[in-house]
């Protein structure tokens, strides 16, 4: 008989079996959490909600609470998350990151006391039992909290977000929050660099593809677009990515499309703040001032104080160039809450581009002292250090500031262009300007971009306008070969016309279509002409439909489809004026300054929108079409093989009037310098098509090669006829200056100097030719003023030009004469013509030959 076992034996049975069943318990409700944190991320927020709320009642794990307070805010319904809140407080005690989440919640409700309590909770124990809290979440959630406390971010990246992600790699909250820190300090580089990272981890997760949308936005749009649409397509019900649609919508003005966002991100969070916002936003951009306010009132519904609200509205205002609005709206946060930063540094950029520059200076330097790590404070204040370097030039209509140097060079081709601006087009306009327009030109590319964009990385552009306030680039923070300086400063003051008859209210390509336009009317050689690329883009896949074209401004493809928005902007509007009359133009930007929209203000004075886009569209094909009637525009597949010119001469036999084989043979022919054979294709490609003055194009071709086969006269006609249609030409200019001058053609000389001053105002050449032809055509004071300008750009030999000015300035008895011998002299004391000339001053002045003894004397 075998016997029975003891009852130990049987109470370790028992333990076991307890242990197997209480892991079969914890198995399965880790697995239920795991399956409601998917629940959440994938924006099942019901379901979640309605598993969570199971499992709060019957776990004691502070994550189901949290997950619970999560959904109900996704879902705006934010008094049962602070009942959730309140309820799961007492029982997690030691929770740091149940008191963060609390602290949203909390504010979300208007509740801030509470909210800023739990912060001060949160620091409290974390400095008593800070050992409790070194596990990875709760790294993270000390570091927001430090954050939120005013500690330094760096040392919050390297002493939390960073520990916690060695300590657990997979941690996506150490990744979203390390991201989150680097988009609130703009480093955008860094930001893409985080979620690139974690996405290699969590490639599904929309609240990552969220965050990298966040850090293309300010300079890579499509890329924007792009995670946008990742994230929602893991989670079709992310309110913030529906905003950030919405937000580009509005920013491309199709604001239907921004509507049928925002009406998406209602249906899922219904009470969203933001989503108000933009509601308002778009009210206030339709004149609907009563929908306006409405909107806003509902955006402030749960949390009455809250600032965020206006400075949203705001900041969108003042990106349609609304400053006036916008700063109100910024004023309006600061009354709910003082020290919210965003709506100070917001409400300073609006000031300083409304003119307002005392109390815009001074808010940029009290957000500095208060946030040291804000970008765009730190680099506004660097740049008023600037600017106070700065010279100031001023006449009854504009004030310019330049730097020192240039303001003595160029400044005052600068007023006098200006003043040409606005006299021609003020009266052409019909509108007195009731302010000087305050103009800023910048020799650093990067000082130019702080005081336009806050930051110093947005290169691109030449010129902005902000209504009396313009910035541009100086000549000498371009490239080798910069744009005209004055087809910019005519282009920018043009929207000091056009903004000023809209008071702001017009759409971006109404505006810039106008402006190159406008270049083009003052001169030829300026603005954008139809080439081409863009004859293949307007009868192509990339015309743009009128009410696109904002859009097309905001995501470009390329440089040449940013370009081709500014042309196809500009044939918009030489549409117009062609079919309806200048003054109907006119009379659309005085009826969308009276509020109108721009359907309406077209359909007023030219035709419905509809008709009016397939009008204009066959318009721009009709251009394109006429482009050179002449020319084949039929493309062929390069030709790349050995003996490519016997190819391409075999392929312009076949089609003689074929624009890229013969321009692709030109090119071939002067490659292999075979400089006789070239001149066919390049006249007969000038003769079917004078009018091209783009990259490489038939002019410049043709006068190498009459250069190369010493036909001076023929290669300074074929110049003469490209400069007549390229004003950012200078190597030309400059040619032209040269050849002019042996020919002793002194006004080509001087038209040439001008055209190459109006482009690079900073370099010696054109100021010397100027000078020397001023002479020989007895135009004393040009000359004495461009050999002064000389003076102050080192040229190579300055003896020679400082005798050069003491002969002028004798002839017209200027004491000054005696001063720029000596400093001939002074520089070549050998310099024997000075010596006469100094000979004779004195002779003229005995009492002046004192002074001669002081002057150098030549060595046997």
């Amino acid at each position: 008989m075998r016997c029975s076992e003891k009852p130990v034996g049987q109470m370790k049975v028992v333990r076991r079996f307890a242990a197997c069943v209480l892991l079969g318990l914890w198995s399965a409700a880790a697995a239920d959490l795991e399956e409601c944190r998917k629940l959440f991320i994938t924006g099942s927020y019901s379901e979640c909600i309605r598993l969570a709320e199971e499992s709060v009642r019957k776990e004691r794990d502070e994550e189901w609470s949290m997950l619970l307070m999560k959904s109900l805010l996704a879902a705006g319904r934010y008094p049962e998350a602070e009942e959730a809140l309140t309820s799961a407080l007492p029982r997690y005690r030691s929770s740091i990151r149940l008191r963060l989440l609390g602290r949203e919640v909390f504010n979300a409700n208007g509740r801030t006391e509470e909210a800023q309590g739990l912060l001060g909770e949160i620091n409290d124990r974390g400095g008593s039992s800070p050992w409790l809290y070194r596990d990875p979440p709760n790294l993270v959630a000390l570091g927001k909290a430090a954050l939120l406390l005013g500690a330094e971010p760096k040392l919050v990246l390297e002493n939390f977000f960073d520990q916690a992600k060695r300590a657990d790699p997979n941690l996506r909250d150490a990744y979203l929050a390390s991201g989150e820190l680097a988009l609130d300090k703009e480093d955008y580089q860094l930001a893409a660099k985080i979620f690139s990272e974690a996405l290699k981890k969590f490639p599904e997760d929309p609240d990552i593809h969220f965050g990298l949308a966040r850090a293309y936005a300010p300079n890579a749009r499509p890329l924007m677009l792009k995670s946008l649409e990742a994230a929602l397509s893991h989670n079709g019900h992310h309110v913030p990515a529906m905003l950030m649609l919405a937000d580009h919508a509005i920013d491309a003005e199709e604001y239907a499309a921004a509507g049928e966002m925002l009406g998406k991100a209602s249906a899922v969070d219904p009470w969203r703040p933001e989503a108000w916002a933009y509601r308002a936003v778009l009210a206030h951009l339709r004149n609907d001032t009563p929908e306006e306010n409405q909107a806003r009132e509902k955006g402030l519904k749960f949390w009455p104080i809250n600032p965020r609200v206006d400075h949203l509205i705001g900041k969108k205002l003042s990106q349609k160039y609304r400053f006036e609005e916008g700063a109100a709206y910024q004023r309006r946060a600061l009354k709910f809450d003082a020290g919210f930063l965003p709506a100070k540094i917001q409400l300073a950029q609006d000031l300083l581009r409304l003119g307002q520059e005392d109390e815009g200076w001074q808010l940029a330097e009290e957000v500095h002292q208060r946030d040291g790590y804000d970008v765009t404070a730190y680099n506004l204040v660097t740049l008023r250090e600037t600017e106070s370097k700065f010279q100031t030039l001023t006449n009854q209509d504009f004030l310019v500031r330049m730097s020192r140097h240039e303001a003595a060079i160029y400044g005052g081709r600068v007023l006098d262009l200006l003043q040409r601006a606005k006299q021609r087009l003020s009266e052409k306009y019909g509108l007195n300007l009731d302010q000087p327009t305050t103009v800023e030109i910048f020799p650093e590319q990067k000082d130019f971009a702080v005081r336009t964009f806050g930051m110093p990385d947005n290169p691109g552009f030449l010129g902005v306008c902000f209504g009396h306030v313009v910035t541009a680039n100086s000549p000498a923070s371009q490239a080798a070969h910069p744009a005209s300086w004055e087809a910019v400063l005519w282009h920018e003051f043009c929207h000091v016309i056009t903004l000023g008859l809209t008071r702001n209210k017009m759409p971006r390509w109404l505006s810039e279509g106008i402006s190159v336009y406008e270049e083009t009317q003052a001169n030829p050689a300026w603005g954008q002409a139809m080439n081409p690329r863009y004859r293949e883009m307007v009868l192509g896949d990339d015309f743009i439909p009128v009410r696109k074209l904002s859009g097309a401004f905001l995501s470009p493809g390329s440089d040449l489809h940013l370009q081709f928005a500014y042309y196809e902007s500009s044939l918009v509007v030489a549409f117009v004026v062609q079919r309806f009359g200048f003054e109907n133009l006119v009379q659309i930007l005085r009826q969308l300054g009276e509020g109108a929209e721009l359907d309406q203000a077209i359909a007023s004075h030219t035709e419905p929108m509809d008709p009016f886009e397939k009008d204009f569209a066959a318009f721009a094909r009709q251009r394109a079409e006429q482009l050179a009637p002449g020319l084949d525009w039929k493309r062929f597949k390069p030709i790349h093989a050995d003996g490519a010119a016997a190819s391409l001469a075999d392929l312009v036999e076949k089609n003689p009037t074929n624009f890229w084989a013969l321009s692709d043979y030109a090119r071939r022919l002067v490659a292999e310098k075979q400089w006789e054979q070239a001149r066919a294709p390049l006249k007969k490609l000038i003769e079917l098509y004078p009018g091209y003055a783009g990259a490489n194009n038939a002019y410049l071709l043709l006068a190498a090669v009459h250069r190369e086969l010493k036909d001076t006269d023929a290669e300074r006609e074929t110049l003469s006829r490209l400069a007549a249609l390229d004003a950012d030409a200078t190597d030309s200019f400059l040619r032209l200056m040269e050849l002019s001058e042996d020919a002793k053609d002194w006004p080509a000389v001087v038209q040439n100097a001008e055209r190459f001053l109006a482009v690079n105002p900073l370099l010696p050449q054109p100021y010397r030719h100027q000078a020397r032809a001023s002479e020989e055509l007895g135009r004393t004071d040009a000359a004495v003023e461009a050999y002064q300008k000389l003076l102050l750009l080192d040229p190579p030999d300055p003896a020679e030009v400082h005798f050069r000015l003491a002969r002028l300035l004798r002839k017209t008895g200027d004491p000054a004469a005696k001063r720029h011998v000596l400093q001939a002299l002074e520089e070549a004391p050998r310099f024997r013509e000075a010596h006469q000339l100094l000979l004779e001053i004195i002779g003229e002045h005995p009492r002046d030959k004192e002074d001669a003894a002081a002057a150098p004397h030549t060595r046997p």
